[in-house]
């Protein structure tokens, strides 16, 4: 049989062709068994899960190349060896053996992983016993820290680096601290420790301790931990206690930042301990003795003392003398002559200020104090230093409806009545003859030393002139007078030597006259003679009616002509009118608000009006005041009560017939006037009397107005 051709070819090479069989072998089978032997062999020991010794063999950037023996080298990152890496080439290392071919065929090791199975069960053991560990804090990562713990890191969260909050973490890198294992995960290798549970537990055993240690009435030394509105908590070496606000001081405190700070060291007593609360309450003030015990060795009654305003109420200032021990100046005890309506008008916090003692009691820790006996009371020589009769200039403090306060010296008020201001004229109002603020001079009248009051005069300056008066202005005598003021009742003028007169409306020479200010004009100047002189009263009653008995008709005519009445207009009725309902609206809404308020208004007795008639020319004088001769008008009140319960609902809605008929017929002219004033307050039975307002003229015809509807309900 033929021998089969063996395959070959032919390898060029320099020398020329080199044939090649390409059926031989390389390795007989001897060989190739015994290769795969030595290669088992090598795969002894290798298994998957386990830790195996390596050598490094190579580090590039990221990354280091250790050689387990295995046919191929095993690639570990750079950051597994620490940071900066503690490596080099041909340090032999354990390492954790995860796969022996991934899917690239590469070796997969990890040194952490070692370093964990490594020393797990170790961790395990401090875990599960709650035993204490040392690790050093290497590096500091989001929310916490790095820790070197037995070789392998740990987690230790800022929350748990101390027992109080942590800012700056980076104190912290590079120190030792003992720790311990809270939380363990071997399949996530995950290790969290706490250096806040060892400061607890070493807390919790000095507190132990001291607790034990502690006795009431112990002055012991602490930290002031933190500060609060009612006091402060001080660490006493593992325990807090409360230094309450109250006990901090024998005087005021208003907040406990003002006697202590923060991380002040300061000495405590132990004033009560709660074994059971394992609360304790501390003093600081007891350390001092209470300054009341010798309060009244210190402050003798009667004796002056400085200290400083710390309160002020509305009844008075409270004055610290010391630390502990304030003393009550009350608003009655600040000044001789000033009325004080508050303390602060006298004084202000912090304010030093004398003052002298007027009772202790050591019971109550009340002491009271006078501010105005510093000083002798100043009304005790006020009769010597200002005798009746004297004259004084004083300056004009304030001015009041019925006179003004002149301050005769600092703190010394008189009275200089507005009766006491001119012998002649009829002063309506203080400011008319004297200024807030000027200098005047006045004479002493009188001294009340008891009530504490001085009356002052302006006219007793001169002497009365009434006696002189008498003469000049005796019954019959002609004068001429300035119209000062107009009345319904009659005319004030200006006499001679700054004398005032009254001329009533009946003696003004012109009958026709409805009222006086229709003829009349305030500065006119009027032919008088006078009527009536009353030296007691101070009134003198003048009338041109009886001046013109006696003159030519020329003359007479010339002053009727001068002062007739004047034309009385559609638009005047119309205005007047108007502003009468305005005036009854008016009232009537305040009567409204009042009864609404359930209020009703005080009841006022209003006097007739009187109308000074003349007697016959032969007499040649008025009929005085008082007389039977007078003519009482009916009272608005007593017409209104004539009025049908129709009439009087119409008028309090403002639409009355009379007040229609004003406007239709010149007629109802009257009815447009106000009610009948009163004659001058000058004249009328020898007492002043201030006019009536205009509010009180719509208070008094509300007042009539709810007198009508009462009736009105009763009917």
């Amino acid at each position: 049989m033929a021998e089969q051709q063996q395959p070959h070819a032919n390898i060029k090479a320099k020398g020329g062709d080199i044939p090649v069989d390409l059926e031989s072998k390389e390795y007989s089978d001897e060989e190739f068994a015994e290769m795969l032997r030595l290669y088992d062999e090598t795969l002894k020991g290798i298994a998957e899960g386990e830790i195996v010794k390596g050598e490094v063999v190579a580090i590039d950037k990221d990354s280091v190349i250790v050689d387990i023996g295995f046919k191929s080298e095993g690639e570990i990152p750079l950051s597994e060896f620490g940071e900066p890496p503690l490596v080099k080439v041909g340090d032999e290392v354990d390492v954790f053996l995860e796969n022996v071919e991934d899917q690239d065929g590469q070796l997969v090791i990890s040194k952490q992983k070692a370093d964990f199975l490594r020393v797990w069960d170790q961790i395990k053991s401090v875990y599960e016993n709650n035993e204490t560990v040392e690790g050093e804090l290497i590096r500091r990562v989001k929310g916490g820290i790095i820790v070197d713990l037995f070789g392998v890191e740990a987690f230790l969260p800022g929350s748990q680096i101390d027992v109080k909050l942590v800012k700056n973490f980076d104190q912290f890198i590079g120190k030792k601290f003992p720790l311990k294992v809270i939380k363990v995960n071997k399949s996530r290798r995950n290790i969290v420790v706490s250096r806040r549970a060892v400061l607890e537990e070493e807390q919790e055993r000095r507190k132990e301790e001291l607790l034990a240690q502690l006795k009431e009435g112990d002055v012991r030394e602490g930290l002031v931990k933190n500060i609060t509105d009612f006091g402060v908590f001080v660490d006493l070496g593992g325990v807090d206690g409360l230094l309450h606000i109250t006990d901090m001081s024998w005087g005021r405190v208003s907040h406990p930042s003002e006697l202590v700070a923060i991380g002040d060291r300061i000495n405590v007593k132990i004033l009560n301990y709660d074994q059971e609360r394992k609360r304790v309450s501390l003093g600081l003030k007891q350390l001092t003795p209470p300054p009341w015990e010798s309060v009244e060795e210190k402050y003798p009654i009667g004796q002056k003392v400085r200290g400083k305003i710390v309160s002020i109420t509305s009844y008075g200032a409270f004055i610290q003398l010391e630390e502990g021990v304030e003393g009550l100046i009350h608003i009655s005890e600040m000044s001789w002559t000033q009325h004080i309506r508050h303390p602060s008008q006298m004084v202000a916090i912090g304010d030093i200020v004398e003052a002298v003692v007027l009772d202790i009691n050591k019971d109550e820790k009340k002491i009271s104090l006078s501010l105005k006996q510093v000083e002798p009371d100043p009304w005790l020589s006020i009769e010597e230093r200002y005798p009746v009769g004297a004259r004084v200039t004083g300056k004009v403090r304030s001015l009041t409806n019925f006179g003004a306060f002149i301050e005769i010296e600092d703190g010394i008020d008189g009275l200089l009545h507005i009766s006491d201001m001119s012998w002649t004229k009829k002063v309506r109002h203080p400011s008319e003859l004297v200024k807030k603020g000027s200098k005047v001079e006045v004479v002493v009248l009188k001294v009340d030393k008891a009530n504490r009051r001085i009356s002052l005069g302006l006219k007793q300056l001169t002497p009365d002139p009434w006696d002189g008066l008498a003469v000049r202005f005796a019954p019959g005598t002609v004068t001429e007078g300035k119209v000062t003021q107009l009345l319904d009742s009659g005319a004030v003028v200006e006499l001679e030597g700054d004398v005032e007169g009254f001329v009533p409306a009946s003696q003004l020479g012109q009958p026709e006259l409805k009222k006086p200010s229709d003829g009349f004009n305030v500065r006119d100047i009027l032919p008088l003679k006078v009527i009536e002189f009353d030296k007691e009263r101070k009134k003198i009653v003048l009338s041109v009616e009886e001046y013109l008995k006696e003159r030519e008709k020329e003359e007479i005519e010339e002053y009727k002509r001068k002062h007739a009445p004047r034309p009385v207009t559609i638009a005047d009725m119309v205005s007047e009118s108007h502003e009468l309902k305005t005036e009854r609206g008016e009232a009537e809404a305040k009567e409204e608000q009042r009864e609404e308020a359930g209020s009703e208004p005080e009841e006022t007795v209003e006097q007739p009006a009187v109308e000074v008639k003349p007697k016959s020319s032969s007499e040649g004088e008025a009929t005085p005041a008082g007389t039977e001769a007078e003519k009482t008008e009916e009272l608005p009140e007593n017409k209104e009560q004539k009025e049908s319960p129709k009439k009087r609902g119409s008028r309090r809605k403002g639409t009355s017939p009379e007040a229609k008929a004003t406007v239709e017929s010149p007629q109802n002219e009257a009815q447009l006037k106000p009610p009948v004033e009163e004659n001058h307050p000058s004249y009328e039975n020898g007492t002043d009397k201030d006019e009536e307002s205009g509010e009180e003229k719509q208070q008094k015809s509300a007042k009539k107005r709810s007198r009508k509807r009462k009736e009105t309900e009763e009917g």
